[in-house]
């Protein structure tokens, strides 16, 4: 769970704070995959070239959530020049 921040002095309301709001706890980083892209669409921001679909959350976190195995397409990234 995320911890309370103090609120702002200009207001009463509290806000909470993930530490790692998308992340998955276990399996592939889609930061470090080949396949992963940032969309630039505000309704889904990221993608999955592999797998062809859009998503709100990290690609690796959608694919958990509907089959419940990690990631199986995860490609590392290549070196960069």
């Amino acid at each position: 769970m995320g911890r309370i921040i103090a609120p702002f002095p200009a207001c009463n309301a509290r806000f909470r704070v993930n530490a790692t709001p998308t992340a998955p706890a276990s399996g592939p980083n889609c930061n470090a995959c080949a396949h992963y892209y940032i969309t630039h669409d505000p309704r889904f921001p990221y993608g999955c070239r592999k797998l062809n679909f859009k998503s709100k959350r990290l690609p690796a976190l959608d694919v958990l959530a509907s089959s419940g195995l990690p990631c199986m397409v995860f490609k590392p990234k290549g070196r960069s020049r």
